[in-house]
């Protein structure tokens, strides 16, 4: 088995693409944390290494997230020996039941044809780029009082230095364009 690696925007952050589905049509899955990767066999075994402190499971990549004081030649290489131990012992990445799918708030009326239009432009030209680089930005909410969409970043793009300008001079300038209600694109927290 042939793991391929890719730098990211994020210099504590790199792609790994085993060659192979990771998690297909049912993710994407961000694990902030340890605790949280209890679904995932993969992610756990992942939070066994010294270092890593975020793992985010796309279709077919694993995006690994270091601590700033840890360095690539040292984390890197427990890396790919734990997807490499995992993708061939043949179990599941997730298990079965598991879902990656948060709570949606309901909209109503012409609120809920702005998000829907949101969320479009957010899955067909927003979603393909940021996973090119190892992230994933999801709409999370839509203030109609404000005009302001939250949108969670996940990957690469939590914590990325250029995230914000991503935001700001990409994403925002993007539904702003298309969507005249729109007035402001943040991070959601």
């Amino acid at each position: 088995m042939f793991i391929q690696t890719e730098a990211t925007p994020n210099p504590d952050t790199i792609k790994f693409l085993p060659g192979q589905p990771v998690v297909g049509n049912l993710g994407p899955f961000d694990f902030p944390d340890a605790a949280s990767a209890r679904p995932s066999l993969l992610a756990r075994a992942l939070f066994q290494v010294e270092g890593v402190e975020r793992v985010f499971l796309g279709s077919d990549f694993v995006s690994i997230n270091k601590a700033q004081a840890k360095d690539w030649r040292h984390v890197k290489p427990m890396v790919l020996a734990a997807i490499m131990d995992h993708f061939m012992s043949g179990l599941p990445v997730i298990e079965e039941g598991a879902s990656s799918a948060a709570d949606e708030t309901e909209y109503e009326g012409e609120t809920a044809e702005i998000v829907n239009e949101i969320k479009e432009l957010i899955e067909t030209r927003v979603r393909p780029a940021v996973a090119q680089d190892g992230g994933d930005i999801t709409f999370h909410r839509f203030d109609p009082e404000t005009g302001i969409v939250h949108l969670s970043m996940r990957g690469a793009c939590a914590g990325c230095p250029s995230s914000t300008m991503t935001l700001k001079q990409g994403i925002e300038n993007m539904l702003r364009t298309y969507v005249p209600e729109v007035t402001a694109v943040e991070a959601a927290l």
